[in-house]
């Protein structure tokens, strides 16, 4: 049975001002183990670290216990306190010019390190601090140097040769990485890596940077606001994030999207939000009672724990077992053969294929726009039969292929945009009508003044039709948006510039999209999966990364190669 170096129990850290740092924080941490602490700015990381450490500020107020081997170290007076500082729980910190004095070379500050917490002889101190540079990858000779006279991975490592000087059991690292260069950045990770598998201390990391976390933890902490919101394994969280946050954080690491455009979790923090989810306000799933409901962090998975009153990432399309076959002059043609996806809350789902692979009938399907033959589809847990679940708000609205056939051309801007709302009989009202318009049309950059409103959609261009058709479908405020090769008929340009407003209304919006193309370039800008078709058939599915780096069927490996051949 492994033996528990180190536990924080309901950790709660407030300021003078009532706000909490940290809110009801558990972790524990086993003799040789890792855990990686991750989130915004501003998520109670860092007092965390100081909490351990007791170094928080003097106008910060921590409740809660903070067991090292079993000793409660908050009930400690400080002198015995100290006692354990370095000796048995170092930190490493993230600034080093900071950190470090200026006036003192490396061998003074490593020095006074040793003379403080240690009973060593001059002669031995002298040893150790060559056997200290020595190990975290320095010459000796550097130890008469100053601060200033190091690159920033030189200073990293005297740091870090500060942390171990003691031979502590437990190393806080706090972005160890964050400000040096990618090789600096390289070589530090592997040297923290080859250290704690030589020495067996237990390691905490705090960090930003994925790539840090992914190579250094093994179990993973996710926080907002102070308090943990997800936590499991870390390949695990990193692979299938089952909350809106963790997956928001992830979907904005360069290191796992290299290909992508980033997105930034949408809104900012809101204060005040004590009593309910202190993530509400910027979720994309959020529901009337998370305003008021504080999550309790419990198990929804084998290892793994989420705090949301959903139960984690909510799937709302679902589809399985679908089948659809066309007669045709005496043929039979099967379009869609046992085909399923999901769509969950947020997300953009792509759905890929050559032409004729029957991506636009299954979207049809999916939409209640076609009638299928076998099969199941269900909107947040809801069966689709025909346009149940399009003609409502917060339900499915799709755009189509075709901006010239999408819209009755004899419409005028407004009566075309506001069709949707007179069928449901919705904004009766002039006024209210006329705003749900307007803010429809603003939302995808289009003028909503009485000029435009009044033209006929024959007289618009065909991007200015297909933006018009997206307005249409987002004036009924949908929780999935189906867009079935919504920018094949377009000029470059003007299908950079869709792409890019609909990917950032969906961001800012928070509706979950399925993304219907034949161009897998296309998907890889957007898409956070991708589902696979050929011949009616699914034949492949997973996270975009994945699925365009290493593709299984041969397919997809078809389009990955035929994509982006022009580049080799």
């Amino acid at each position: 049975m492994e033996q528990t170096v180190l536990k924080i129990e309901n950790l709660t850290v407030s300021y003078g001002d009532g706000s909490k740092a940290v809110d009801d924080l558990s972790v524990v941490l086993e003799k040789g183990g890792s855990l990686g602490i991750m989130g915004e700015s501003g998520s109670g990381k860092t007092t965390t670290a100081l909490a351990v450490m007791g170094l928080l500020d003097k106008t910060a107020a921590a409740r809660g216990g903070i067991y090292y081997q079993g000793e409660e170290l908050q009930a400690l007076p400080e002198r015995a306190r100290n006692k354990y500082r370095w000796r048995s729980i170092a930190m490493l910190f993230q600034n080093s010019l900071d950190v470090l004095n200026p006036v003192l070379t490396v061998d003074e500050q490593i020095r006074e390190c040793l003379q403080r917490h240690t009973d060593l002889p001059a002669e031995a101190t002298g040893q150790k601090i060559d056997g200290l540079l020595e190990t975290v990858g320095l010459a000796p000779a550097w130890k008469k140097h100053y601060p200033h006279q190091l690159s920033g991975g030189m200073r990293q490592r005297v740091l870090l040769a500060m942390a171990l000087a003691c031979d502590p059991a437990v190393l806080i690292a706090d972005e160890p990485t964050s400000s040096l260069d990618a090789v600096a950045k390289s070589e530090i990770l592997e040297l923290l890596t080859e250290l704690q598998r030589e020495r067996k201390f237990a390691l905490i990391v705090i960090s930003h940077e994925v790539g840090t976390i992914a190579r250094l933890t093994s179990r993973l902490t996710i926080m907002y606001r102070g308090r943990v919101v997800e936590e499991g394994l870390t390949k695990d969280v990193l692979q299938n994030p089952m909350h809106t946050y963790t997956r928001g954080l992830l979907f904005s690491a360069p290191a796992l999207n290299p290909y992508r455009d980033l997105w930034g979790i949408p809104r900012e923090i809101t204060p005040g939000m004590r009593d309910g989810c202190p993530f509400y306000p910027r979720c994309s799933q959020h529901h009337p009672n998370c305003a008021t409901e504080k999550p309790v962090l419990e198990y929804i998975a084998p290892g793994r724990k989420v705090a949301c009153n959903r139960q984690g990432i909510v799937t709302l399309l679902q589809a399985a077992g679908i089948h659809k076959t066309y007669g045709f002059q005496g043929r039979r043609l099967q379009a869609c053969d046992n085909c399923g996806l999901e769509v969950r809350a947020g997300e953009v789902v792509a759905l890929i294929g050559q032409s004729g692979s029957g991506k636009s009938t299954l979207a049809g399907i999916l939409a209640g726009v076609i009638d299928r033959d076998a099969g199941e589809v269900l909107f947040q847990g809801e069966e689709v039969l025909r346009n149940n679940a399009t003609r409502r708000k917060q339900g499915i609205q799709m755009v189509f292929q075709d901006p010239y056939s999408a819209l009755n051309e004899h419409f005028t801007v407004a009566q075309a945009v506001s069709e949707p709302l007179m069928i449901l009989g919705r904004a009766a009202g002039d006024q209210n009508r006329r705003q749900a318009i307007t803010d429809a049309l603003q939302n995808v950059q289009l003028p909503g003044d009485e000029a435009f409103l009044t033209r006929k959609c024959h007289t618009l261009s065909g991007g200015q039709r297909q933006l018009v058709a997206l307005a249409r479908a987002l004036v009924m405020e949908p929780k999935v948006l189906i867009a079935d090769e919504i920018s094949s008929m377009l000029d470059p340009s003007t299908q950079a510039n869709i792409l890019r407003l609909l990917k950032g209304l969906q961001n800012r919006q928070g509706f979950a999209m399925l993304f219907i193309t034949h161009d897998l370039a296309v998907a890889q800008k957007i898409a956070d999966r991708i589902y696979v078709m050929q011949q009616g058939r699914m034949v492949e599915h997973g996270p975009a990364r994945e699925l365009l780096r290493n593709p299984a069927h041969s397919c997809t490996k078809t389009l990955v190669m035929e994509a982006f051949k022009i580049f080799c």
